[in-house]
Parts: structure tokens; sequence; C-alpha cells
């Protein structure tokens, strides 16, 4: 496999460890995550800093268990890998769990991820959170 797809699965890695600093590792100085309109978190986070605490922090701060769990990466070649996987977690607000497929297109280049953008139902999610 590319060296896209290792960068990628170790990402997936470490977050299946909770580990945040192994998560960001490979993240580009300019890195942009794009949460998908409709989804809690939605918009585009620009740099580590943005993502941690837009993202990251927040989904750890208000759902107990979450996790991004791929089933597959597929490689696109030139840097793009994709990931078909599910999240699943529990709302602490709520007390409701959930488990929705997604798709993940990552972008990255000279060694570093530079683009990630998300694709899931997000009206499976925002259920548990009502």
């Amino acid at each position: 496999m590319s060296e896209a797809y290792d960068i990628v699965k170790a990402h997936y890695e470490a977050s299946a460890r909770g580990d945040l600093a192994g998560m960001v590792e490979k993240f580009a100085e300019s890195v942009a995550w794009t949460e998908m309109a409709g989804f809690p978190y939605a918009g585009t986070y620009v740099g580590t800093e943005a993502i941690k605490a837009g993202v990251f922090g927040r989904l750890a701060k208000e759902w107990k268990g979450f996790r991004a769990d791929p089933d597959e990466l597929i490689d696109g070649g030139d840097g793009t890998v994709v990931a078909i996987g599910h999240y699943s977690g529990t709302y602490r607000n709520t007390g409701k769990g959930m488990r929705v497929r997604f798709v993940h297109v990552w972008r990255v280049q000279a060694g570093e991820i530079t683009d990630f953008e998300q694709f899931t139902d997000t009206h499976l999610v925002r259920e548990a959170m009502a």
C-alpha cells in the first residue's frame, strides 16, 4: 500500500487507542477538516488546534465511547484514501446510542494529511442527541 494509506490507517489506529497526539501527528500545518453540513460540528476547521477544539474535544466531552471505526480503507492513488466505516457512541445528555455509517475522504501530500472530508447520515446522529 502507499504511504498515504499507511498514514490514514495509523490515524484510525491512534483513534482506537484514544491517542490524540498520534491522531494529529501527521497533520499538515494548514490541514483542512470538513464535517458535513447537518452534522453537529459542521464546518471546516483549519489547523490542528482548531480541529482538536472544534471536533475531537467536543466528541470526547459530549459522547461516551465515541468511535470512528473504518471497515474498509481504499487507496485511491495520488495521495487520496477513502475510508468506509461506522461511528458509534452514546450521547451523554440523552443516554441514547447510535451506530451510523460514514465515508471519509483523505488527502495526503508530502507525508502529511492536508484535507479530510466527512460524509454521513447526519439525521441518525442528531436522533441520538434529541
